[in-house]
């Protein structure tokens, strides 16, 4: 089976058209035939049929595309192994992070790294949780710390710290004129990450769990730097990491909205791929965010 025409294949299956597949690859519609023919003709079978003017692969064909998948994430990964020790780079780490922990948790985690290991080169990717471990299971990050993920066969997971989410308001927010319950937060819109984002999930849950409507997002985003101000300009809700809320920056017009129902106990996990090449320094990192985790969390 030839590489190449393994590439090629997993393109004509992704975008399931051949002259577009060709457009892409710069290659003529026959050479991509020849190419598939090959393949199918090693492997005796079919891997593609009709389906009116596409086409679409058979179940061979996806069983292909997934092994093919990993075959070249396991292949990259070989040569970036053999590339570093070779070249003596072996101080690389391609770490994610989720928005809601990075600006308390990162700075101190960095400091230490690079204490222990002056030369090491960092590569951060800031995002929510549920783009990072897709980023991770594709094999371009190397780690990631978010929160827990149970029972995920593509990862191993390490418990790191623990923490809460709580909701927040501007500090001149209605709420706080009177007394209230979790029903009067169903009167004011949310600024709210994306529903796949565990946060998320939980707070919506929160709500519908005691017969109430969920959160009336009217302002949905992955940016957490530019809550602060948008928070304390309306009189929008908002759901953050405590510690962000305690030492964030462009935190301090902002105020708790202290609930029982609406405050999220939670564990930040750092998560690696459970089949995959792990670089040494990353290794080290998660070595020392297992044993000192906790400590990250203290205040400038």
């Amino acid at each position: 089976m030839d590489f190449r025409d393994l590439a090629y294949f997993e393109t004509i299956a992704e975008l399931g058209h051949l002259g577009r597949a060709a457009e892409k690859l710069n290659r003529s519609q026959p050479a991509l035939s020849k190419s598939i023919q090959r393949l199918e003709e090693s492997l005796g079978t079919r891997l593609f049929q009709r389906d009116g003017r596409r086409i679409k692969l058979t179940d061979v064909g996806e069983l292909l595309l997934a092994r093919g998948k990993q075959l070249r994430i396991n292949i990259a990964e070989t040569e970036r192994e053999i590339r570093e020790y070779a070249g003596g780079l072996v101080g690389n780490i391609r770490l994610g992070c989720a928005a809601s922990m990075a600006e308390y948790l990162l700075p101190q985690l960095t400091e230490e790294l690079l204490e222990r290991a002056p030369k090491l080169t960092l590569k951060l990717s800031i995002g929510q949780d549920d783009v990072l471990r897709e980023s991770l299971r594709a094999g371009r990050l190397d780690a990631i710390i978010c929160p827990l993920v149970v029972d995920d066969p593509y990862f191993h997971t390490y418990p790191v710290l623990q923490d809460e989410a709580v909701v927040v308001a501007s500090a001149e927010h209605p709420i706080f004129s009177a007394a209230f319950d979790q029903r009067d937060l169903c009167q004011y819109g949310w600024v709210l990450p994306g529903p796949t984002v565990t946060a998320r999930r939980w707070i919506d849950n929160a709500f519908i769990s005691r017969q109430l409507p969920p959160p009336n997002v009217q302002i949905e985003t992955n940016s957490i730097s530019m809550l602060p101000r948008l928070i304390a300009r309306t009189r929008l809700l908002s759901f953050v990491a405590r510690e962000t809320l305690e030492f964030g920056q462009g935190m301090s017009r902002l105020r708790e909205v202290p609930l029982e129902q609406t405050t999220m106990s939670r564990t930040v996990a750092v998560l690696v791929r459970a089949e995959g090449y792990l670089p040494p320094a990353a290794a080290a990192m998660v070595e020392l965010l297992r044993d000192r985790g906790s400590s990250f969390l203290r205040e400038d």
